[in-house]
């Protein structure tokens, strides 16, 4: 059975560096927003964060709480790998088709970070679908939290804190691997 390390947090929290982490280490990781992204080019739309979170809003909508995860499992599986990660996590929804899809083998981390620092790094990374103000950021936090994601933030079976420098977090994700 494979092993998932999944994570979950607000846009910018440091899902995306864990995941980093995990790549720099071996193992694959699966990254929910791809799908989003990959369904955004399938429409013909441009990547923007309007778009992007229209996508995911109408998936949700149309295919359940549940649609992406719905839409990774079959990924998991085709990796055919013992241990994988998941970048992005955003319902309960998807934690539980996750943990009934792999079981105990599923192990949620909350990645915690206030929203100043977050938005340092959001202009930090230059993304095309990112945000270009702290009150975008805020309203993509609005929309993320009307998906369900931070009752997901809150059934996670470990939460690591991101407030300090990057090489601290990354210790404290390599310890969590270790």
């Amino acid at each position: 059975m494979t092993k998932i390390l999944a994570f979950v947090g607000m846009p910018a929290s440091g899902k995306s560096e864990a995941a980093s982490v995990l790549r720099r280490k071996g193992i694959a990781v699966i990254n929910m927003g791809d799908v989003i992204r990959e369904e955004v080019v399938r429409r013909g739309l441009e990547p923007t964060d309007a778009n992007t979170g229209g996508v995911g809003s109408d998936l949700r909508e149309k295919e359940g709480k549940d649609a992406v995860a719905k839409r990774c499992i079959p990924k998991i599986r085709d990796a055919n790998e013992d241990f994988i990660g998941i970048d992005g996590v955003r319902s309960v929804s998807e934690v539980e088709l996750f943990k009934m899809a792999f079981g105990d083998d599923f192990t949620l981390v909350s990645v915690d970070s206030p929203l100043e620092l977050r938005f340092e790094r959001v202009l930090a990374r230059k993304r095309s679908d990112d945000m270009q103000d702290v009150n975008a950021l805020k309203v993509r936090d609005e929309r993320e939290l009307g998906w369900g994601m931070g009752k997901a933030m809150e059934v996670a079976d470990l939460v690591i804190e991101n407030n300090s420098t990057l090489e601290e977090f990354n210790e404290k994700i390599i310890a969590l691997l270790e």
